[in-house]
């Protein structure tokens, strides 16, 4: 199959970028979208051009480096599919792909497609982790977990911090990142002792890193390539509510 490509190209975070065209022969439907990109940056060194930088890791799914914002979708046009696991069998033979960076201002561009997600980790030094001591494992039935709060806690914690959910939100909100990254404690008895200032950091970062408000659209949702519900959104702005009212007055 003969594909157009229009991709974003960019030196720096500074400098101003602009779409080029290419066009790519024989491009096998079995080849990933990354494979892809690989032929066509093979071509451009062939020709002594510089290729097209992107992010890419494990290409197994479960990294979130490879997010890019395929015809206007973040990881493209498959549901629950990284960017890694989209295959040009589900684009068409001869069709245009435009392929850009994520577009936020927490998230600025490095080079081409590849984006700074730094605010993300920033987000997670606030509050995702728990600092008790545990020592060594415990009995596995030292602290029963109900099947049901566990299935819970394992939804949220498949979030592989790609930053879909900040593409695909209009306002570039980060909220169903840290509203998955807070239940994924949250929900478990060893991060409730520090529930109520995990949420208030955690939120207050994101707010500090120039993450954009909620527009509950669920688009967030939709484009999530794990599927995270934004029901952890629901249940992370309880949570807040409830921390800040019963917070120390000298907070």
């Amino acid at each position: 199959m003969d594909i157009k490509l229009k991709i974003w190209r960019q030196k720096s975070a500074q400098a101003k970028g602009k779409f080029e065209s290419f066009e790519l022969k024989d491009v096998s439907p079995e080849m990933s979208f990354l494979e892809m990109l690989d032929y066509l940056n093979s071509q451009l060194i062939a020709e002594k051009k510089e290729p097209v930088a992107f992010e890419h890791d494990c290409r197994e799914g479960i990294c979130g480096s490879c997010g890019l914002f395929i015809n206007g979708r973040p990881h493209g046009p498959a549901k629950k599919t990284t960017t890694c696991e989209l295959h040009m069998r589900d684009f068409k033979d001869g069709e245009t792909v435009v392929v850009e960076p994520w577009r936020a201002r927490a998230f600025p561009v490095i080079k081409d497609l590849i984006v700074d997600r730094t605010a993300f980790e920033e987000v997670m030094h606030a509050g995702g982790f728990i600092s008790i001591d545990a020592g060594s494992a415990p009995e596995a039935s030292g602290l029963p977990v109900g099947k049901i709060i566990s299935d819970k806690v394992f939804d949220a914690a498949v979030c592989i911090g790609c930053g879909a959910c900040v593409a695909a939100c209009k306002n570039s909100s980060a909220m169903l990142y840290v509203a998955a990254k807070v239940a994924q404690f949250s929900m478990l008895p060893q991060g409730k002792v520090e529930g109520p200032e995990r949420v208030r950091n955690m939120v207050k970062k994101m707010d500090d890193m120039n993450f954009g408000f909620c527009s509950n659209t669920y688009g967030c949702e939709f484009d999530c390539p794990k599927g995270i519900s934004v029901e952890f959104i629901a249940k992370m702005n309880r949570d807040f509510f409830s921390a800040k009212v019963c917070s120390p007055k000298s907070e």
